[in-house]
């Protein structure tokens, strides 16, 4: 007989574990248990199941040549003995064995183990509400669920949804259930702000905004308090400021890592709940690994836990952890919780830390807003991506990358690249000098990850003054806050003339990029003067030119038009 490995989970980690030491060590005896029926499924593709776009529950279970991944595949295909609907009981580590009982039958047995791997995933988070056992309520746990749920939904059982959480995969259900069914869909958000902790509040307005141009109503800093039920079936939810309609409740407040088994078993536990691994994905007991969700690994940017539940560092922890068991040397030094997403018309990603977060950690951080085109601005279908570039004042390094765009991949890449630069350690300069394959129908000479580059080393060095968002936001909406404030529009000035005829000439105004230079004469020196363009860079350059006649009264506002349309469409024209 092989060596025995015996891996506890099913959905992606453990099948990556299980096929990767069948591959390498074919004499192993690998057996994999998981509790439930449906295993190895993509857990990601959950929205776009029950949106249509994937059609059939099978396609997030089968493989690119159209098996299905159940227990028998792996029995027969892979050489896996595959127990489903098993439940893992305890782990007895000086033994080496797994108790576990058989959920049809109740039968209780004990399986021998030469190494033990944990991949037990994730469990939802759940309200402590009145409520929430109601029919009618769905957390996204599993696939059983997702089948539930568009069920109901095809059956015309669903005409009014609320989705409790602003996370990524609240945001998906609301698109899912919105874009193809047509359900009036709410999304509640106890943070001020959608995916908090993830990306900046720009990027989250402008997001935001998005979601209620396409039909879902967006409700921010207010608190699930109550599901309203009747008869046993969910009828709406109340927060503290409203009661809201719903057939449906889509829980979607997070999750956190399944480790009861680790933790009785007397592993290491951080206090997030992930289990403690090294970079070979061992536990604090040599013998016993864990990958995927159940774990937390180490942030390369910060150098502290980090709990990222995603598939594909699931699959990829899977692999270093097989290669190990197998007696291959591999490490996973960790990971920076890169992501992308797609909201209807728009995608928005991001890698690293936000400047909200690497604050709180403590760095000298600093951000740089830019708005550029995603390829040749005279190429036909170009269209204009916003990025945030986060990096520390002190050392210049590079912590987080976001941004948003259109649905294709012009965001993805960037994100990509700027994954990669960032888990290298790269800096400001690094990114300013990064080299991305150019072509015109694929992107600009200065790439636009080059352009938040350059913005961030004026920021740094001191060379460009900006304006913070938010502020421009409030001001636009009480300009009696700052009366010492003006706009200083220069586009051109057919451009410029709604908002002058909006605000008052006072309040806003215009000289052409072009006539800085000469004609700054006639510009206030008694206000601060917000400079406004598409995009920021005509704004800089025209502080630059107002410095040297004497005029530090400016600071720019990053992203320009480009990025407040995007936040707000009606508060400039």
């Amino acid at each position: 007989m092989g060596k025995r490995i015996v891996i506890i989970g099913g959905v992606a980690a453990g099948p990556k574990a299980a096929s990767r030491i069948k591959r390498v060590l074919p004499e192993a005896d690998v057996t994999l248990i998981d509790q439930d029926n449906l295993i190895s499924y993509g857990g990601c593709g959950i929205p776009y199941y029950v949106s249509g776009d994937v059609s059939d529950e099978q396609e997030l279970r089968s493989t690119s040549f159209h098996m299905v991944r159940d227990a028998n595949f792996f029995n027969q295909a892979k050489g896996v003995r595959t127990m489903t609907s098993t439940r893992a009981l305890a782990i007895d580590r000086r033994a080496k064995t797994v108790e576990v009982e058989d959920l049809a039958t109740g039968a209780r047995s004990a399986i021998a183990y030469d190494n033990l791997m944990l991949a037990t995933g994730s469990e939802p988070f759940v309200l402590p509400i009145p409520g929430v056992d109601a029919d009618g309520v769905f957390t996204i746990s599993d696939l059983h669920k997702a089948i539930e749920i568009k069920r109901r939904i095809a059956q015309g059982m669903v005409g009014k949804a609320v989705v409790i959480g602003g996370g990524a995969i609240g945001v998906e259900m609301a698109e899912a259930l919105t874009d193809l069914w047509g359900i009036e869909t709410v999304i509640v958000e106890f943070m001020d702000q959608l995916l908090p902790k993830i990306v900046d509040w720009p990027m989250a307005a402008a997001l935001a905004n998005h979601l209620r141009q396409h039909n879902v109503e967006v409700y921010l800093g207010e608190a699930a308090t109550e599901i309203v039920v009747e008869d046993g079936k969910a009828v709406g939810v109340r927060t503290g400021k409203r009661t809201i309609d719903a057939d449906m409740v889509i829980m979607a407040v997070g999750v956190r890592p399944r480790s009861q088994l680790a933790r009785e078993a007397g592993l290491n536990v951080a206090a997030n709940g992930g289990i403690v691994v090294n970079e070979r994905m061992q536990t604090s007991d040599p013998a016993i690994y864990a990958a995927g969700d159940c774990v937390e690994i180490r942030h390369l940017v910060s150098g502290r836990g980090l709990y990222a539940p995603l598939g594909s560092l699931a699959n990829k922890e899977g692999r270093v952890a097989a290669d190990n068991m197998a007696g291959i040397p591999a490490v996973f030094k960790g990971g920076i919780g890169s992501f992308v997403m797609k909201a209807f018309d728009m995608a928005i990603g991001a890698t690293g830390l936000s400047l909200e977060m690497a604050k709180a950690q403590g760095f000298q951080a600093d951000s740089s807003l830019t708005a550029s085109a995603d390829r040749a601005h005279f190429f036909p279908g170009s269209e204009i991506i916003c990025l945030e570039l986060v990096f520390d004042r002190r050392t210049r390094k590079v912590l987080g990358f976001q941004g948003i765009g259109p649905m294709n991949d012009s965001l993805s890449v960037r994100i990509d690249a700027a994954a990669v630069a960032i888990t290298a350690g790269a800096t400001i300069e690094d990114f300013a000098t990064i080299e991305m394959a150019y072509a015109p129908p694929f992107s600009t000479a200065i790439d636009a990850i080059n352009s938040a580059a350059y913005a961030a080393e004026n920021l740094c060095d001191d060379r460009m003054r900006q304006i913070d968002i938010q502020s421009f936001l409030a001001w636009i909406a009480d300009p009696s806050s700052h009366p010492d404030w003006v706009a200083l529009d220069v586009r051109h000035p057919k451009q410029a003339q709604p908002n002058v005829d909006k605000f008052g000439a006072a309040l806003w105004l215009s000289l052409p990029y072009d006539k800085v230079r000469s004609g700054y004469q006639v510009l206030p020196t008694d206000k601060i003067m917000i400079i406004v363009c598409n995009a920021g860079s005509r704004s800089y350059e025209s502080q630059l030119a107002l410095d040297a006649a004497g005029l530090r009264n400016t600071v720019v506002l990053p992203g320009g038009y480009n990025l407040i349309k995007r936040i707000d469409a009606d508060i400039l024209l």
